[in-house]
């Protein structure tokens, strides 16, 4: 049985290979980050070949369809968030990570940024209103690249100016400080 009930027919519309087999080799290369040819020769042990130049047009094509599928299942998130960034180590080098999380402390979404400035704030925000729409209050700590970018968002109308904007170090850490707001 395939992954897409309603319009899978369409999605793989004349392909030589089941759609089973495209969405197992696409599903393992994107949860297991294997190679290609990795994947090329575990389908050669389960007797199916296939070349791994068409795992990897599979995975161009088929990645941001099975993307867009899956947004319908993603849960939404609430409407007040709280935004910060942190500075952590990723794949070996230094990042910024900007994160925000609604009130019930689920992941808006997060971005990494080799720079912590007005730039990267608004891109942050940039994506985050892109991807959940936009909120009706922001909390942000005292950093203040993080309030220009605000500022020019609601310039720019991206942003409402009717959105609520806070400051308060501590109500970005939920867990500890979840009775302050």
């Amino acid at each position: 049985m395939s992954l897409f009930h309603e319009d899978s027919a369409e999605l793989f519309k004349g392909h030589h290979f089941n759609s089973e087999i495209i969405t197992l080799c696409v599903r393992w290369y994107v949860t297991y980050k294997l190679s290609y040819r990795g994947l090329a020769e575990m389908m050669a042990e389960r007797h199916v070949d296939v070349v791994h130049t068409t795992i990897m047009r599979w995975v161009q094509l088929y990645v941001p369809a099975f993307a867009k599928r899956w947004q319908r299942f993603a849960r939404s998130v609430g409407t007040s968030w709280r935004i910060d960034e942190t500075y952590i180590k990723f794949k070996g080098k230094w990042a910024y990570l900007y994160r925000g999380v609604d009130t019930e402390g689920q992941t808006v979404d997060f971005f990494l940024s080799e720079h912590r400035d007005i730039a990267a704030a608004k891109r942050c925000l940039q994506q985050v209103i892109e991807k959940r729409g936009v909120p009706e209050k922001i909390t942000l700590d005292g950093y203040a690249a993080s309030h220009v970018a605000v500022a020019e968002l609601q310039e720019g109308k991206t942003l409402s100016e009717d959105c609520i904007v806070r400051t308060n170090r501590y109500l970005n850490n939920l867990r500890t400080y979840a009775w302050l707001s």
